[in-house]
């Protein structure tokens, strides 16, 4: 008896079309360019995780500066400030309190001054 493969191509081909789901018109139900953009877009994901962190850095980071400019201070003199006052303070945190709390903000540029 003959052994007929469709069964496992069609299983393969299932899994790339459920996984190009929202994807252009080509690239959704031609097999061969759903498994290439596919590919791609796995590439792009990994790139942009990493990505992500920086982004969110430079956000915090021009949140900050202009928070502490309001206060008559500059960031990088600010995060030089908060390392000798051992105040144990991340970026994220800092930002926050610049946005949300700026009377906080305020509170820790005095205490960086002492």
């Amino acid at each position: 008896m003959r052994v007929k493969r469709g069964v496992a191509s069609h299983a393969k081909h299932k899994k790339i079309r459920k996984a190009t789901k929202g994807f252009s018109h080509p690239n959704r139900v031609s097999v061969r360019r759903g498994r290439q953009a596919l590919t791609k877009s796995l590439q792009y994901a990994t790139r942009d995780r990493k990505n992500k962190k920086r982004t969110f850095r430079q956000l915090w980071n021009a949140r900050i500066n202009a928070a502490a400019r309001i206060n008559g201070t500059t960031y990088s003199n600010l995060i030089a400030d908060l390392k000798k006052a051992n105040i144990a303070l991340d970026r994220k945190v800092l930002a926050e309190l610049a946005v949300n709390e700026p009377a906080a903000f305020s509170a820790v540029v005095k205490a960086t001054k002492k």
